[in-house]
């Protein structure tokens, strides 16, 4: 493993600046046909994050981990074990999707923290592409309790408890509290959600909040 695997970015851009950034590339990325018969599943209100303090997935005595490149991403709940690759801002600004025409492949937000580290990580997957379901097709169905691991370049994985999922409108997108530091190891998952039209794509995102629980 060369060094410059393990170095981490210099640059940080501050997520009030990017969360409206962020949600607009996704969409503009977008490749789908919107034609299934069937969309993508949308997280239930009963899935919605508790916001009252001392709920949650507790990561108490789980070992914070230092910066590593991201490998592989898996949800067991929905079958999805993908490879991830870093994606950044590109030369206009917005955040970088993974290519639209691989439906298997994640990227991780290279401009925050990577999973395991203390702050909140950000793993981003298209919902579709022209042919069909993409990588985080499903992620609206994910409920509290289910699992995400992170399978990270320095042989450690990171498993991550779900514990809420919401779509947010891009117009109203709440960059602070879907962003912001908890004090723990946390990771988001995106994907574009909400209602679609051809002329505008899909309205919003759905964003899965998870709290690391455990390290392998």
């Amino acid at each position: 493993m060369s060094a410059s695997e393990q170095e981490r970015p210099r640059k940080r851009a501050p997520w009030g600046a990017i969360a409206l950034v962020l949600l607009t590339g996704l969409a503009l990325v977008r490749n789908g046909s919107g034609e299934f018969t069937v969309g993508p599943p949308q997280p239930a209100s009963a899935a919605a994050p508790d916001t009252r303090s001392g709920t949650g997935p507790q990561s108490a005595g789980v070992p914070q981990l230092t910066y590593s490149v991201v490998d592989r991403v898996r949800i067991p709940a929905l079958g999805v074990d993908a490879p991830v690759m870093p994606v950044g801002l590109d030369m206009s600004g917005w955040v970088d999707a993974p290519p639209p025409g691989d439906p298997n492949l994640a990227g991780w937000f290279t401009g925050a923290v990577s999973p395991g580290e203390r702050g909140t990580a950000v793993i981003v997957g298209h919902v579709d592409n022209n042919v069909g379901p993409a990588v985080f097709y499903g992620l609206g169905s994910l409920t509290k309790g289910n699992r995400v691991e992170v399978q990270r370049r320095d042989g450690k994985i990171a498993v991550f408890e779900v514990y809420g999922n919401e779509v947010f409108d891009k117009a109203a997108f709440p960059g602070d509290r879907v962003y912001g530091n908890k004090g723990a190891a946390e990771l988001r998952l995106i994907t574009c959600g909400g209602g679609f039209s051809a002329q505008n794509g899909y309205s919003g995102n759905v964003v899965v909040f998870a709290r690391m629980v455990a390290v392998r």
